[in-house]
């Protein structure tokens, strides 16, 4: 994986979105892992449109628990160990 986006506020997704939309033009091989109240990103369909392109995208389940209640999770739910897999394969990260 070329870049991994990690998202842990709700502000994240305003440069989150867009940086996924000019990842995917580019062929860019990304994946992004969404903690803390980060998780909320899923909730912008914006974003969810340009994580499409991604070759993976996680997100801590525990916040997921925390701050989206009630909801159904979009992506993959796992553990801070994901997080750990994901930072070990991006030759880049960009936290947000």
């Amino acid at each position: 994986m070329d870049v991994l986006l990690h998202l842990t506020t709700p502000d994240a997704v305003r440069v989150a979105a867009p940086l996924g939309r000019a990842l995917n033009r580019q062929g860019v091989a990304w994946g992004c892992f969404l903690t803390n109240d980060g998780v909320t990103a899923l909730a912008d369909a914006d974003f969810l449109d340009a994580s499409d392109g991604a070759d993976r995208v996680a997100v801590c389940e525990h916040s997921w628990d925390l701050h989206m209640p009630g909801h159904t999770c979009p992506v993959e739910k796992g553990s801070q160990t994901i997080n750990s897999q994901l930072m070990a394969q991006a030759a880049k990260v960009v936290s947000l």
